[in-house]
């Protein structure tokens, strides 16, 4: 019986103790946030709060011709010595009557219109020498087209010079018709679909591939020898250096064959992919146990063929890159209609010029391990257990002096440290340390697991950029290519890579271990694998995570242009600053149509094929 009052003495105690430390921690969270109930209740609050939801309740969507009649009449501001008279009212049309022909700031004077248009709103306000308009007040007309208010003369108006009093009515005539605001919003409001639904595309396009490096069931199980790793590592840069040269030069090979004219250009493209396929099919068309010849030989002139077929694909880049801005720019001349599909063509052509570098980069890291691998296979199995630990130790120390100079190389261009000795020495020596205890604490015979160091080396840039908000990645881009809806479409596409890659991944996890058991079992290798066991399980769930990315990306889109990455936010945010709430109401209406008809869309689409 006591343990038990003990025990309820206890949960009574916690749960007291719980709800105090929540008490506490809310009471901070309203400190910090600076909560103030007090400012509710203000008049000048209030009175902006109603203004600003009448103005977005009433969205600029439609437009009529208008009947306008606009009167004035003249006053003093300040009275001078003398006041003038009256003058006679005019014998017919409208008319406009002062109580008074000047008058002092504040003072309150009566205003009677006559003959304007009846039954309608009639605005009257104080119009300076400036010509600015100024705020007015609104009165109702009678029958006759009549009305007489009260007006007060604003302050800080004094001129020498006779200024006025306007009134002035408008009614609708016609149809309505849809208002400037309404069609420069449905213009963005495209604009912005399709910057969200090119980023889609193309983060789609590269979160593909990552995805499956960042999957944990894949990636794990691979392993190699530390030392065949600590050789590719060793050759990555240099290949990749070597090949972004040779694609620099031969893409410019390629592109600077504009100047033979279009069509020897384009007999030059068709040879050029000819002789590549033709290489190709020598190189690869055959296996290695039908071919005759020792399998080094039938190695070599693979690896030969495949660089000669790399070569002619960088030289054809350069010219399928002239063919396409050549034709682009002949069909933005001659149809007019469909000048957007030759700017695409001659933005093509840009795109494959600037891609030569980055394929030669590939195909040259490609290249370079393939000429070193043999060592590996073969070389190296043939030394003793010392001579292979030694050569495993120098590999590893050679790597991470390598790498620690390409790290000392970008804090100087990065931070303009130019001393050598932090730069180059002691990166250096830091680096051959580091490679050092990691070849001597790394096994030479054990199996090293390459898939989990690629694994936590993609999940984690892929974390770093999802961590960025695109609101901040355009600004960078904005200063590289420049305002507008480009920079958001690169900020959206970066941010779609890192998230689409991560829910990619994470699905790719959760597929069933059976059929990729049973592939395994045939004998398939990794990439027969991935087409045959995987991609059949994931193809639905990844249409449904890319629909729904590309909602996002139309709501982001909306965001990023308050940052100048062009669309509606653009248009969106220069009407809040200008305090212009009916012109905003129509862009938020917009953007709930659009959000929700995708919304509509997407659920339509993955019922159908999800």
């Amino acid at each position: 019986m006591k343990q038990f009052r003990g025990s309820r003495f206890w949960h009574a105690t916690r749960s007291a103790l719980i709800v105090i430390g929540l008490i506490l921690i809310i009471s901070y969270g309203f400190a910090v946030t600076q909560v103030n109930f007090s400012e509710i209740g203000k008049e000048q609050r209030q009175t902006q709060l109603v203004r600003i939801i009448r103005a977005l309740a009433r969205p600029d969507l439609f437009t009529f011709e208008q009947q306008s009649i606009k009167i004035q009449a003249p006053i003093l501001v300040p009275c001078p010595a003398v006041p003038p008279e009256l003058p006679p009212p005019p014998a017919s049309g409208p008319t406009l009557t002062l109580s008074v022909t000047c008058a002092a700031a504040q003072d309150q004077i009566t205003v009677t219109g006559e003959h304007l248009l009846p039954n309608t709103e009639a605005t009257v306000r104080f119009r300076p020498t400036s010509g600015a308009t100024l705020p007015a007040i609104r009165v109702m007309t009678n029958d006759a087209g009549g009305f007489s208010t009260q007006f007060t003369i604003p302050r800080n108006r004094e001129s020498p010079d006779p200024q006025a009093i306007e009134a002035e009515t408008r009614v609708n005539v016609g149809w309505p018709r849809l208002s400037f605001t309404a069609r420069e919003t449905i213009f963005l409001m495209i604009e912005t679909i399709f910057m969200a639904l090119l980023a889609t595309a193309l983060g789609t396009l590269l979160a593909f591939p990552l995805s499956f490096l960042a999957a944990g069931n894949l990636m794990r199980p691979i392993t190699a020898p530390f030392a065949s790793i600590m050789l590719t590592l060793l050759t990555l840069p240099f290949g990749l250096g070597l090949g972004l040269a040779a694609g620099r030069y031969l893409g410019d090979l390629g592109w600077q064959a504009a100047s033979l004219g279009f069509w020897p250009v384009v007999g030059l493209m068709v040879v050029g992919v000819g002789l590549m396929l033709l290489v190709l099919r020598l190189a690869v068309g055959q296996v290695e146990e039908t071919a005759a010849g020792p399998a080094e030989t039938h190695r070599i002139r693979r690896l030969v063929g495949l660089s000669l077929a790399g070569v002619l694909l960088l030289i054809n880049l350069g010219l399928v890159a002239v063919v396409g801005e050549a034709v682009g720019l002949a069909a933005a001349r001659r149809l007019p209609t469909f000048s957007f599909l030759g700017e695409f063509l001659v933005n093509l052509g840009a795109i494959l010029h600037m891609l030569a570098p980055l394929v030669g980069a590939v195909l040259g890291a490609y290249a370079l391990h393939a000429l070193t691998a043999p060592f590996i296979r073969r070389v190296l199995p043939q030394l003793t257990v010392g001579a292979r630990r030694v050569a495993s130790v120098t590999l590893a120390v050679a790597v991470g002096i390598v790498y620690a100079l390409l790290i000392g190389a970008f804090l100087n261009w990065l931070y303009l440290i130019d001393d050598p000795t932090k730069t180059v020495l002691l990166p250096a020596v830091i680096g051959g340390i580091l490679g050092l205890v990691a070849g001597l604490r790394q096994p030479t015979e054990a199996p090293t697991p390459i898939g989990s160091w690629v694994y936590t080396l993609v999940r984690t840039v892929l974390n770093v950029l999802r961590a960025i908000e695109p609101l901040i990645m355009v600004i960078v881009f904005a200063v590289w290519v420049g305002i507008g809806p480009f920079a958001g479409v690169l900020a959206l596409s970066l941010h779609t890579i890192a998230s689409l890659g991560k829910l990619y991944s994470e699905q790719v996890e959760l597929i069933l271990p059976g059929p990729l058991e049973a592939i395994t079992a045939t004998g398939a290798n990794r990439l027969q694998t991935i087409v045959y066991a995987v991609i059949p399980q994931i193809i639905p769930p990844y249409i449904s995570f890319t629909l729904y990315r590309w909602d996002i990306n139309v709501r982001m889109s909306t965001v990023i242009g308050f940052a100048g990455g062009g669309g509606i936010g653009f248009l969106l945010q220069q009407n809040i600053n200008l305090l212009q709430y009916r012109q905003a109401a129509v862009q938020i209406l917009a953007i709930a149509l659009v959000v929700a008809t995708l919304d509509y869309i997407s659920a339509y689409v993955r019922e159908r094929v999800v």
